[in-house]
Formats: structure tokens, C-alpha cells, sequence
């Protein structure tokens, strides 16, 4: 039987497939924009016929229904990292949060220390052997699918197919729906002249033939800008958006100077424009692989010159960096960020950034603090921040003593809180 056939034997409609879910088990949600829409819906619209199932996923774009609280007692879900449409349910307890490294995950689910039961997938359509892609989701999802004894896969249309270690076989999928939809997009962040600011001093770290981690955000879009008059950059990152497209189509990402996958932009997911995923599409100068090689610090380290970027909550005068809690709010997750951290910093040449905004609340309160607040969760230790960034300057706390650290960190604060950060400076050191 050729993969034609086992494909059109697979076929049924999303109503039939989540059928085959079964009360208590868990289902891992394909991460991000790669959400699988048409079963997520049909699943949420039959709610009264499940009870107790587990629905884990990370960042998961889309309304999140099944987090409501009429579906408490139909569906829980869990997470490491927590999104914008499910922070409500973590803190009125429908929902539970577990502390994990993004490069962890994959494992967590093959020894079945994070037990998956159905992988619930995007994928694109079938390549002339039978393989269809993740897409721009593959980070944990692959893994999850490759794992799960029950496979629900969404054909889409209009999936973006690219290349890596992103495929699997129609013959590995359970249940295929068809569809055709366009996968969530994000609306470009807004750049401020404080993100310009910051921008500009990270980009003055930056230096030519390096290879760069970006997430998202407006300050990671206006480092992007601040990058035109590189050369030769190369990309390596949990994942990146439209930007970096931009970089590639003026030739200041091209990756020759990589010394690993040189050529190559690597990623575990994408976020964007449609733009961005028709780039990637049949792209070979993209690979998407599982996050447990993407953003393993042993495998980010044989980059040189490798500059992680990531931004924070808060970072206290010894360097301690908060990035997921505000107090004991769970905000988001870890993500990649200490992934990144550790990676650069075996990286010949490399250095990790935290980049933010000195001021929170519209300027009501300063980002660099005496302490971190109350409940607050460490993300980054102090012994692995090197470099700080804020739109008032850059903070290099590598092999700085603690007097030292809160020096530099006073120093690009702003002006509106440092006499009292020089205050408690001068009570703890004299």
C-alpha cells in the first residue's frame, strides 16, 4: 500500500477524531501559532462529553476555551510557561504550572516523566514521500508526536512546510483532518524610543560574523534594526519573526560565518506575519529542529561568537535576574532563556544579554532593584548574567565583586530611582 492510500484511509472529520480522547488522559497541543484550531474547537464544543482531561502546551496562541472556567471540571490545563490567555486560569487554580527548561521537555516526555497520551497536531501537507512537516511549530510537538500512543493530526493547507529534523509520516499519524486555515499570526510590536535605546546598546554588542538568539518583542525588533550595517550574521534561536526576515533579504544574515549548520537559520518555532511564514516555506536555508537540539547549551556553544538577547522583570543589585514572576505571580516560564545563558557563555567569543526598560508601571517603579519582590522565582542566577542592558547604558557584571555589580547596575538605572539605590549602595558597602 503506497502513503496515497494509507493517507486517504486516515481521513475524518475533527468531531470524530477527538472522539478517541478518553477521560483522564493528557494531550500535549501543538505549541504557539502551530495550534491545531478546527480540533481545539471541536474538542472545546463537545466539552460536556470529557471530564478531567489534561491539556498540556506552552504558549498556545488562540482564545484558550478550554480554560474556562464552566470547562474546570472537563479539561485542566498544564504548562511551564505561562501566556497571556492562560495566566488568569493558573491564578484562580484551574490550571497548574510546572518550572522546567524549554530543553528539557522533549525528555520529560520520552521517559514519560511529563506522560503524553494523544498528540494533538498541525502539520502541513504530504511531500511526494508521504512526510508531512511541523511546521513552524516543531519544538516539543515532534517529540510529542513521535511519543504519544494516539495521533491526531490537522493537514493544513496552509501550513508552512520546512525542512530539519520538522517531518513525520503519514503513516505515523492516527486520525487526519483536513483543513484549511491560516495558523495565528502576531501584529508587529511597537518600538518606542526607549526599546530604540535599548536596541541601539545591545546592537553595540554585536559584533560582525557573530550568530544571534532573538525572542520577541519590541526590543528584540529594535536590536533587528540596529543591525543593518553588520556583516555576515548568522541566526540560531528558539525562534525567530519577521525581522530577522528582513535581515536575510539585505544580506546581513546569511550565516557563512557560522560554525555549525553554517548557512543555515536554525529555529524550534516561528511567530509572525503571513510574510514571515511564506518565507519559510520550502525555505532550505531554514530548519526547524525539537528544542532538545535547538536549544541545548552544549549544541548553542559550538556556535562562536554565539549573542543570546533576552529580556527580564526585574534584576536586583548582586544581578539576579527575575523573567517569569511578578512577586508570586506566575507570568510566564523560563522558556529558553537560561538555555541561551549557559550556551553563550561556552561559546568561543559569546555573550548573553538581558535587555529591558529601567522603569515598569509607565515609570511608576524602577526595574533594578535592592531586592527582588516578595515570592519572586530567580531565573537567572548571578553567577551566569553577563551582560545587562537598559536603554540608560550597558552593565557588564561577568567577574565584577558585588560592590562592583551594583555600581554598574546603578549606572543604568533611571535617574528617577538612583539616589535611592545609591542609598541602600551606601548603607551596604559604605
Amino acid at each position: 500500500m503506497n502513503w496515497k492510500e494509507i493517507y486517504q484511509q486516515k481521513i475524518t472529520t475533527a468531531e470524530e477524531a477527538i472522539k478517541h480522547i478518553q477521560n483522564g488522559q493528557r494531550v500535549a497541543v501543538s505549541h504557539a501559532a502551530g495550534v491545531p484550531q478546527v480540533c481545539i474547537k471541536a474538542l472545546c464544543n463537545s466539552s460536556d462529553k470529557f471530564k478531567d482531561v489534561e491539556i498540556y502546551h506552552m504558549l498556545c496562541l488562540g482564545d484558550g476555551e478550554y480554560m474556562y472556567p464552566e470547562k474546570a471540571s472537563n479539561f485542566r490545563h498544564i504548562t511551564n510557561f505561562v501566556g497571556a490567555n492562560s495566566r488568569k486560569a493558573i491564578e484562580e487554580n484551574r490550571a497548574d504550572f510546572f518550572p522546567a527548561f524549554f530543553h528539557e521537555v522533549p525528555a520529560m516526555i520520552r521517559n514519560k516523566t511529563l506522560k503524553i497520551d494523544v498528540a494533538l497536531v498541525q502539520v502541513s501537507e504530504p511531500d511526494e514521500n508521504g512526510y508531512c512537516s511541523f511546521g513552524i511549530s516543531c519544538d516539543y510537538t515532534k517529540p510529542a508526536a513521535e511519543c504519544a500512543p494516539l495521533v491526531i493530526a490537522e493537514v493544513n493547507k496552509q501550513m508552512p512546510y520546512i525542512g530539519g529534523d520538522n517531518l513525520i509520516h503519514v503513516s505515523d499519524l492516527d486520525y487526519i483532518v483536513e483543513t484549511d486555515y491560516a495558523p495565528y499570526t502576531l501584529p508587529a510590536a511597537k518600538i518606542g524610543n526607549v526599546e530604540q535605546a535599548i536596541g541601539k546598546n545591545c546592537a553595540n554588542l554585536v559584533p560582525n560574523g557573530a550568530t544571534l538568539q532573538l525572542g520577541i518583542g519590541a526590543i528584540p525588533d529594535a536590536v533587528l534594526l540596529f543591525l543593518k550595517d553588520k556583516k555576515d550574521l548568522g541566526i540560531h534561536t528558539e525562534m525567530f519573526s519577521d525581522g530577522v526576515m528582513e535581515l536575510v533579504k539585505s544580506g546581513v544574515v546569511n550565516g557563512k560565518m557560522k560554525t555549525l549548520h553554517p548557512g543555515k537559520m536554525l529555529a524550534t518555532f516561528l511567530m509572525g506575519s503571513k510574510a514571515l511564514y511564506d518565507f519559510v516555506d520550502h525555505n532550505p536555508d531554514v530548519e526547524m529542529y525539537p528544542v532538545d537540539y535547538v536549544n541545548n547549551p552544549s549544541v548553542i556553544a559550538q556556535n562562536d561568537n554565539m549573542i543570546s538577547i533576552n529580556s527580564c522583570i526585574e534584576v536586583d543589585l548582586m544581578g539576579q535576574v527575575v523573567s517569569e514572576s511578578i512577586g508570586d505571580r506566575q507570568f510566564s516560564g523560563v522558556g529558553g532563556q537560561v538555555d541561551y545563558v549557559r550556551g553563550a557563555s561556552l561559546s568561543k567569543g559569546g555573550k548573553s544579554i538581558m535587555a529591558m526598560p529601567s522603569t515598569a508601571r509607565g515609570g511608576a517603579s524602577s526595574r533594578i532593584v535592592t531586592r527582588i519582590a516578595d515570592g519572586a522565582a530567580v531565573t537567572t542566577s548571578r553567577n551566569e548574567v553577563d551582560y545587562v542592558v537598559t536603554e540608560y547604558g550597558i552593565a557588564h557584571l561577568k567577574g565584577k565583586t558585588l560592590r562592583q555589580r551594583a555600581e554598574a547596575l546603578i549606572s543604568i538605572a533611571h535617574p528617577d530611582f538612583r539616589d535611592d539605590l545609591l542609598t541602600f549602595y551606601r548603607k551596604k558597602f559604605g
